[in-house]
């Protein structure tokens, strides 16, 4: 195992991995399932519009909360991949939020996807530090920070190194999964929030999927 991923991949964040599986891997291959037959009614000429079902939703008068203030300006952002040097560059930049990539903007290699999750882990401890080739360091602001966003996987992507019931892994549930097992609280600790930028979501149905994710880390771990 490369030096450093034994932290990651500890016996409890794998086991809390296995729980998200045997959760949510079926609900997980009926949205993809969904996708398939939705495409497939499109090409034969059907024009998507608003469920019948979804009427009171649109119809109704509600308002989400707030958002957090560490959230509330999002007029100078970055993103990029969770790597060492461009995380650093990033958090230090005086830039309101950084978005770490683990999809589109890394190639989702074993090893960058959990060097990932060591960056992040390690940007929340503020000991992420880097030392080029040519001896110049990186190290964090010991001041304000930019505000920390994490993008999973898409649901369409998998984790083919890891296994769980002789099935493979959703990359979506093991990449929030382990950033929500290692840092829900550090996140807290430090005044802001495990945020997420989900990616490529198609209906209401995969964002509930989310949620239901989100409600049961927040149980096993909040």
């Amino acid at each position: 195992m490369h030096p450093g991923f034994d932290k990651i991949l500890t016996e409890e964040a794998q086991e809390f991995l296995v729980k998200l599986h045997q959760r949510y891997s079926n609900t997980r291959k009926a949205v993809l399932d969904r996708r398939t037959a939705i495409h497939h009614k499109i090409l034969a000429g059907w024009n998507p519009g608003f469920l019948p079902e979804t009427a009171s939703v649109r119809k109704g008068n509600w308002k989400v909360d707030p958002i957090p203030d560490d959230l509330q300006d999002r007029r100078c952002e970055i993103t990029g991949p969770a790597e060492v040097k461009m995380m650093i560059n990033a958090l230090n930049s005086g830039a309101t939020i950084f978005m770490a990539d683990l999809e589109d903007s890394i190639t989702p290699s074993w090893f960058n996807q959990i060097q990932g999750q060591a960056n992040i882990s390690a940007a929340y401890e503020r000991t992420l530090e880097f030392t080029s080739p040519e001896g110049k360091e990186y190290r964090l602001n010991k001041g304000e920070l930019a505000t920390l966003i994490v993008r999973p996987r898409g649901w369409h992507m998998e984790e083919k190194h890891i296994l769980i019931d002789g099935e493979v892994a959703s990359g979506s549930l093991v990449d929030a999964g382990l950033y929500l097992f290692h840092n829900i609280k550090r996140t807290l600790s430090h005044g802001t929030g495990p945020y997420f930028y989900l990616p490529k979501l198609e209906n209401h149905m995969e964002a509930r999927l989310w949620d239901e994710i989100f409600s049961f880390a927040e149980q096993e771990l909040g």
